[in-house]
């Protein structure tokens, strides 16, 4: 629109010099003839005078034509350019908005993972690829089992032979059940066993049963060992490890197989009792030191009390035991400069 003033005026200057050179006017009428003479006039004025007025008509009309056409296509011309500029933001305000939506989103997906549990395998064996030495890979609640420097089990050799205190055992007979959870026989044991040591006392919760025996003493391994696990009020473990070999059959050992679940993870709870203290060998000289459950997670700080004297068991309680699981046993672990105690 700031075009226009200069518009109008060309336009009165394109007026003006049309009509300079207007045809209706002669060459006399615009320049005398010289001497005076008369100009030579219209045969028909009127007509001239028609002639000069239709030839202003024209020229207005012809003067005032382009200036609207010229304005119309100004405006049309702002007109398309706000068209386009509408259309250009209502593009990007688009592209604006579904970009947050789409940051929205991704953060709200985000938080949804972020928030949801990670899901780690809990599957773990004693042989392959969820053997011992991936499990602490398996799941990181078990990373122990892999960087751990109190872990177990171990080769007792060395201990230090001083006047322990004897162990107190407060077992009863006891109701029981028995379970296959798909790595060894558990037996979960009614409340009110205790042991005593280190003047702290400790309650039986279960006993399991591993072959070949986990610990070793001087390099000597044994046919099985079962591990009779406890815990303090405070939650502190201990398991009393007792080394079987073949002799007589055992009693305990004996109800145990009687009461086998028929299938893997099924549990069986018989009418009949048990007596722990019927597990315990006449000697009670042991080994102690510092160490972890033998299986995953691994936690340490586990007290062991390796029982000297072993325990015996018949060749056929051996056999059945080995038809369910010939191999549940955690390789021996570095000793890692632990302190081991023994009974003189």
């Amino acid at each position: 629109m700031r075009t226009l003033p200069a518009l109008i005026a060309c336009c009165l200057v394109m007026s003006m010099a049309s009509g300079a050179t207007d045809p209706a006017l002669t060459p006399s009428a615009k320049n005398p003839v010289a001497g005076g003479a008369k100009p030579v006039e219209s045969a028909r004025p009127s007509n001239s005078g028609a002639s000069s007025s239709s030839s202003s008509s024209t020229t207005s009309k012809t003067s005032s034509s382009p200036r609207l056409s010229e304005r119309e296509r100004e405006e049309q011309a702002e007109a398309d350019l706000s068209a386009k500029i509408a259309a250009r933001l209502a593009i990007m305000r688009a592209n604006q908005a579904a970009r947050v939506a789409a940051a929205a989103k991704a953060k709200k997906a985000a938080a949804v993972v972020a928030a949801a549990p990670k899901v780690y395998s809990n599957h773990w064996s004693y042989e392959g690829e969820s053997g011992p030495a991936n499990w602490g890979r398996i799941n990181p609640e078990w990373a122990k089992c892999s960087t751990g420097n109190r872990q177990s089990p171990i080769d007792i050799r060395d201990g230090m032979k001083v006047d322990l205190e004897q162990i107190t055992f407060d077992y009863k007979p006891s109701s029981f059940n028995v379970t296959d959870n798909g790595h060894t026989v558990q037996v979960m044991v009614s409340g009110g066993n205790f042991i005593t040591v280190s003047n702290r006392m400790y309650e039986l919760v279960q006993f399991h049963f591993h072959r070949p025996s986990e610990e070793r003493v001087n390099g000597k391994g044994y046919e099985m060992v079962l591990h009779m696990v406890h815990k303090d009020a405070e939650g502190h473990l201990a398991v009393i490890a007792l080394l079987l070999e073949r002799g007589k059959p055992q009693p305990v050992i004996q109800t145990v197989w009687n009461n086998l679940p028929l299938e893997k993870f099924d549990t069986m709870a018989p009418a009949v009792v048990l007596d722990p203290m019927d597990l315990i060998p006449a000697r009670r000289d042991y080994f102690t030191f510092m160490g972890s459950l033998t299986t995953p997670p691994c936690t340490e700080g586990v007290l062991w009390l390796v029982m000297k004297e072993p325990v015996q068991a018949s060749p056929a309680q051996m056999a059945l035991f080995a038809r369910l699981y010939p191999l549940n046993a955690r390789p021996v672990q570095p000793g890692s400069g632990r302190v081991i105690k023994e009974s003189n």
